[in-house]
């Protein structure tokens, strides 16, 4: 694709000033005449797993140097560099609409042909597919750590009580009726923060809709009317279980309740773990898929590709690239991340899961596992305040009212893809 028409797609795909901070770009080549690979992390808190990949790397290879930057707002800066024509090597991103976009606009290479693409658990190549706004043939990034939500609970309290994981549905309702008969209460939810509504969200409609149902919407196959009613309703069933006035309370003070045992479960994503700790390091933390069905081989684990690489079109050491790729994924580097992060490997292998995931391990191994939904959600139709606001509905069509703005808003805010895909359609035909 020409870079004109890269550079326009951005400008409308972003929005972003030509102002904004930017990283200077690297050179082909350091002084020592090593080749120079620039790599841009989304991560700024990874950035001391980084400072050890990025000093092993250069430490085991005398013919290229490596630089990993993990700025802070770095999307905002990879759009502002874009616009400039300015292109790092490698670009380590989310699985989520950035990379969706960035990918629609022709920035990404194939990476196909990418030898340890292969060693990928299946589940996150076909996360990776999904990404895909219109289809199109080809492999552009190396999913490389996952992470995994579903509902956190307090072991010990579990194991004082005698209470067992739940597996359906049904199970999980009575769980938090007998929870709450115990005195205790079953969840907390701290749903003032609009985001942390999505994660119980995301957690449902794993396991209650088809993974592509955003794609399915867009071909005009499905509404999500029908597809999202039943998430919808056991969404709302949760508050009644939870502390009185969710929307009065933030993720902060979620964090804060679970930590001081103040409710038995959390429905939250396992990257919540390091804040509950942080209030109570001794807490043994566990953490199940949750229980959406009412038969147990019907529940999906919500696991999404937390970090992804990809290469640039643009960048001018493809090969030398493709090296760091390749160190990237050596087991041993893998595990350095891990070991400062935590969440999956991406990775087939025999890796460290974290003891807060061991009860989803069996999702993880046999990949029944299936990407957050709102990965696929325009920023700018905000699901998450829509979903706060379906949830303090307590009017009679409240539920009718919500799935009927949730399809005419998709429609609003992806009026350009939709017409896009139509047109991938009649030309398949």
């Amino acid at each position: 694709m020409a870079k004109k028409k890269m550079a326009r797609g951005l400008i409308v795909l972003g929005g972003i000033l030509l102002g904004a901070v930017s990283l200077s770009g690297c050179g082909n080549k350091t002084s020592d005449g090593k080749t120079e690979v620039e790599m841009i992390s989304y991560k700024p808190e990874a950035v001391a797993a980084f400072e050890k990949i990025e000093e092993r790397f250069n430490e085991t290879h005398d013919d290229i140097h490596l630089t990993i930057e993990s700025p802070n707002e770095a999307v905002t800066i990879l759009k502002t560099r874009f616009i400039r024509e300015d292109y790092p090597d490698i670009v380590g991103i989310g699985g989520d609409m950035n990379y969706s976009n960035f990918l629609d606009a022709g920035l990404f290479e194939d990476l196909s042909d990418l030898d340890v693409l292969k060693e990928t658990k299946q589940a996150y190549l076909d996360m990776e597919e999904e990404l895909k706004l219109i289809p199109t043939e080809g492999s552009y990034a190396l999913p490389y750590a996952a992470n995994a939500a579903g509902i956190l609970y307090n072991k010990e309290m579990f194991e004082e009580n005698g209470w067992k994981i739940p597996t359906t549905w049904s199970e999980f309702t009575t769980l938090c009726e007998t929870i709450s008969a115990s005195g205790v209460q079953p969840l907390y939810l701290g749903f003032k923060d609009t985001w942390t509504c999505m994660a119980p969200w995301n957690a449902l409609a794993v396991g209650l809709t088809d993974s592509d149902i955003c794609s399915q919407v867009n071909k005009g196959e499905a509404t999500f009317s029908d597809a999202y009613r039943e998430t919808a309703e056991k969404i709302k069933e949760l508050v009644s279980y939870a502390e009185p006035n969710p929307y009065a309370y933030g993720y902060n003070d979620a964090c804060t309740a679970f930590a001081r045992g103040e409710a038995a479960m959390y429905p939250i994503g396992s990257y919540a773990i390091p804040q509950i700790k942080s209030v109570n390091p001794d807490m043994n933390i566990g953490s199940f898929t949750f229980p959406a069905n009412d038969s147990e081989a019907d529940n999906v684990l919500n696991s999404g590709i937390d970090l992804q690489f990809s290469v640039l079109k643009e960048s001018k050491n493809k090969e030398a690239a493709y090296e760091v790729l390749r160190f990237l994924y050596e087991d041993e580097t893998i595990q350095i991340y891990l070991d400062d992060q935590g969440g999956i490997a991406c990775k087939e292998g025999d890796f460290e899961l974290a003891p807060e995931l061991e009860d989803m391990r069996s999702y993880i191994e046999e990949g029944r596992m299936a990407d957050f939904h709102d990965h696929h959600y325009p920023s700018e139709m905000s699901v998450d305040a829509m979903v706060q606001t379906y949830l303090l509905d307590d009017s009679e069509n409240a539920l009718d009212t919500f799935l009927k703005r949730f399809d005419t808003d998709w429609q609003r805010y992806n009026r350009d893809l939709i017409r896009k895909m139509q047109h991938y359609q009649e030309k398949q035909k």
